[in-house]
C-alpha cells in the first residue's frame, strides 16, 4: 500500500488502457491531464515491464491538448528552437533552463491572475492596467532569456589557435585563460542558474 505522499502508480497496458492503481479505476489522458492541474503526483509505468514511461504518457497529453481547437499554446517558433536543440551541444542544459523559468513564472502566476482579474470587467482607462502584468511577464521572460545566455556561455567553445580569420579580440583573452581553471563546468552552471534564480526572486 502507498504512503500517502507516496505519487500515484497509474499502469499502462498493451491495449493502451491506463489503470489507476489509487481509485482501482480505468482512466483517460483527459483524467490524467485533470490529475497534474489539480497538484496530485503520479507515475506512469508499463504494466508488463515496470518500465518508467511517465515522460512520454506526459508528452502525449501535451500533443492531444495541442490538437484541441483553441487551445495550441506552443508558438511555432518555440518548437523550431526547441527542435533544433536536440543534438546540440546546448540540449543539456535546455531542461534546467526550461524548469526553472516555468517555476519562476509559477511563483508569478497567482499576482498575474490578481492583476488581469483586477484589469477585466472595467472601463477602458483600468483596462489600461492589463500593461502592467503584460509588462511584468515580458520583464520576467527577458531576464529568463538573460539567465540562458550566460549558461550558453559556458558551453560555447572557444576559436582555436590558428584557426581561419582574424585573431580574437583583446577582451575576450582573459575569459579563454578561465576556461581551464574550472574543473566542472557544468556544476558551476547549476550553481550560476540557482544564484540567477535567487536574484529573480528577489526583484520579484
Amino acid at each position: 500500500m502507498a504512503a500517502k505522499d507516496d505519487p500515484i502508480i497509474i499502469k499502462k497496458y498493451a491495449n493502451r488502457r491506463l489503470y489507476n492503481t489509487g481509485t482501482s479505476t480505468y482512466v483517460t489522458l483527459e483524467d490524467l491531464a485533470d490529475m497534474v492541474k489539480k497538484g496530485e503526483e503520479f507515475t506512469v509505468q508499463d504494466a508488463k515491464t515496470g518500465d518508467d514511461i511517465t515522460h512520454p504518457v506526459l508528452t502525449q497529453i501535451i500533443f492531444e491538448l495541442e490538437n484541441k481547437d483553441g487551445q495550441n499554446m506552443l508558438p511555432i517558433p518555440f518548437l523550431r528552437q526547441l527542435i533544433a536543440f536536440y543534438g546540440d551541444q546546448m540540449q543539456m542544459i535546455v531542461p534546467s533552463f526550461l524548469e526553472q523559468s516555468m517555476i519562476a513564472f509559477s511563483k508569478e502566476q497567482e499576482r498575474f491572475r490578481e492583476q488581469m482579474k483586477g484589469a477585466f470587467g472595467k472601463s477602458p482607462i483600468d483596462v489600461m492596467k492589463m500593461a502592467t502584468p503584460i509588462k511584468a511577464l515580458e520583464e520576467q521572460t527577458r531576464r529568463n532569456m538573460e539567465m540562458f545566455q550566460n549558461a550558453m556561455r559556458l558551453f560555447t567553445p572557444f576559436p582555436s589557435a590558428g584557426a581561419n580569420g582574424p585573431a580574437p579580440a583583446a577582451p575576450a583573452e582573459p575569459t579563454r585563460k578561465e576556461a581551464p581553471e574550472k574543473p566542472d563546468d557544468l556544476q558551476e552552471l547549476k550553481e550560476q542558474i540557482a544564484a540567477m534564480q535567487r536574484k529573480l526572486d528577489t526583484m520579484s
